[in-house]
């Protein structure tokens, strides 16, 4: 998952990990607007090119993010790509990620409160990224800015009562193909 021009997946965990993301990961205000697939001028959401890694490939965070953009985002940090899909599209999807259990460093993990009938499975899902053993990463509501909280913080809030599970990025452009 690493190369020399890339960042290295963190190795410590939790809100070590945290401290070591630079400032424009870890002071993101939460937006319910900027999400994944928004359009220009909001939130245009996926670069063209190839990926690129580090400080200066960071989308523009500066108006904030959703949970699942600032994902994305952090995860970009470190050289892996998601196409802007939304929750359900990302559970869904084969092509740019795989599901991974149990999740590892850098897997996203998506938290529900259980199935909602005539919706697909991940619709409107919240989604972190794990940082290691029984830490996640991640952008809500709630707090408004990046916090690193346990399992056990998610399973008391009943919007993200249940974990859903975990989805790894496949290396490479992160397109589908």
């Amino acid at each position: 998952m690493t190369a020399p021009d890339r960042p290295q997946v963190p190795t410590p965990h939790g809100p070590v990990a945290f401290a070591g993301l630079p400032g424009a990961l870890r002071n993101v205000a939460y937006s319910a607007a900027r999400h994944p697939g928004a359009g220009a001028p909001e939130c245009p959401s996926h670069p063209a090119g190839p990926p690129a890694a580090g400080p200066a490939a960071l989308p523009d965070l500066t108006r904030g993010a959703n949970c699942q953009r600032y994902a994305y985002a952090v995860l970009g940090h470190f050289g892996l790509r998601v196409p802007p899909l939304r929750s359900a599209e990302l559970w869904a999807d084969r092509a740019a990620t795989r599901p991974a259990a149990p999740p590892g460093p850098l897997d996203l993990v998506l938290f529900d409160a259980g199935p909602v009938a005539g919706r697909p499975a991940g619709y409107g899902a919240h989604v972190g990224v794990h940082l290691g053993p029984d830490r996640v990463l991640h952008l809500c509501r709630e707090v408004g800015r990046p916090v690193v909280w346990s399992y056990a913080d998610f399973a008391v809030r009943p919007r993200y009562a249940r974990l859903l599970g975990a989805k790894r990025v496949v290396p490479g452009d992160g397109r589908a193909g």
